[in-house]
């Protein structure tokens, strides 16, 4: 097997930290008037919004992070690795269209729902069908996951649709999106077969 190394745990244990961090510090910068039960992330990265500028940082830094576990995350397929990936540079393409202050965008919303669906489904793409993979890369695991996250964006177009709790879809969804990396990586960490240099 081919040993993923240990400064993929940073990068991918620092992506949910920036995201829920970044959402956090920018949603008290807007104040009051920001409701994130209703209220997607992407109105905090708004152009106007008070919290613009940090909900940018988080966006570019999680997609860094995506990008850095997909090319240390050696053991998973290589088309997992590539969704991964994607994923993070969708983040990228978020902040290069960011939502308008005011309505919805077909363009931001477009690149929004890439993103979501190459994270959603890297983890079935990113299995390893052999008898010893480890854990987070095994075939039912691999699939579970992403069956939750599809469920998950399927529950938040929902609420998008009829004015709901599209805040809270919306950030399950993502949580779980930006914690699954972690979890791949430290399951092949603590792999046996996972020996060697960490460079």
């Amino acid at each position: 097997m081919r040993v993923v190394p240990r400064w993929a745990l940073i990068s991918s244990g620092c992506a949910p930290v920036v995201l829920v961090g970044g959402w956090t510090v920018a949603a008290l910068l807007q104040g009051p008037a920001y409701d994130p039960t209703t209220q997607t992330i992407s109105v905090l990265g708004a152009y106007g919004a008070e919290g613009f500028w940090v909900m940018t940082g988080a966006f570019l830094a999680l997609g860094l992070c995506h990008v850095c576990t997909a090319l240390g995350l050696r053991p998973a397929a290589l088309a997992g690795r590539v969704a991964l990936a994607g994923g993070g540079v969708a983040a990228f393409a978020v902040v290069l269209i960011p939502a308008p202050s005011s309505g919805g965008s077909l363009r931001h919303g477009s690149v929004a729902a890439v993103g979501f669906a190459l994270l959603a489904v890297w983890p079935v793409l990113a299995a390893d069908r052999g008898g010893a993979a480890p854990w987070g890369l095994r075939p039912l695991p691999s699939l579970v996951v992403t069956a939750v996250m599809g469920v998950g964006a399927g529950w938040f177009l929902i609420e998008i649709q009829r004015h709901g709790v599209a805040g809270v879809a919306e950030r399950l969804v993502t949580c779980i999106q930006s914690l699954w990396p972690f979890v791949v990586v430290a399951s092949c960490l603590l792999h046996p077969d996972n020996s060697g240099s960490s460079k």
